[in-house]
């Protein structure tokens, strides 16, 4: 009875075999399903553009809105694809579309992210200036390296008065 006991106890842990060469190929040919299915999905299928919180903001002189994207064949929209659709909805140039902030649905098909559409190219000056430098409409300012600033400050601590302003200039090459 004590060794029909021990074949039992090896009959509940888990079989640790070896898969034979069918299974493998198996395994394989379905992985090859699930990627040509992804690599189906077509990138020009339609996309709809639905508005949220919509305001008219008159002391900076644009619309902003939460926009969601419905793109359930298709992975994500671009920005720029993005503020081209809603410079057509709006009837303004390109350009004055800025859409930031996207986040996708968890499992794709939506996104929701921001946008303001300016009134015109002069009421872009209340826009953030990186985001300006992201879209090309500004040039990205090149400060000096921080090794360079950091010595800068030092030497300008160790001179009193006016002199200080001449101290951090003195050594620039």
């Amino acid at each position: 009875m004590a060794t029909s006991a021990k074949h039992n106890n090896t009959a509940a842990r888990p079989s640790t075999r070896i898969p034979s060469s069918d299974e493998v190929v198996l395994l394989v040919q379905i992985d090859d399903i699930r990627q040509t299915e992804s690599i189906t999905s077509d990138s020009t299928s339609p996309v709809t553009l639905r508005t949220r919180k919509f305001i008219t903001n008159r002391l900076l002189q644009r619309k902003q809105m939460v926009l969601d994207v419905i793109h359930p064949a298709r992975p994500n929209v671009s920005k720029a694809e993005l503020s081209e659709k809603l410079s057509e909805m709006y009837k303004t140039p390109k350009e004055q579309c800025v859409v930031f902030g996207m986040r996708t649905a968890f499992g794709g098909g939506r996104s929701t992210g921001f946008a303001l559409v300016y009134d015109s190219r002069d009421s872009m000056k209340f826009e953030p200036k990186h985001r300006l430098v992201r879209v090309g409409l500004a040039e990205k300012t090149e400060k000096a390296s921080r090794k360079l600033r950091k010595e800068r400050k030092n030497r300008a601590k160790k001179v009193r008065g006016t002199k200080k302003t001449k101290a951090g200039d003195a050594k620039k090459k």
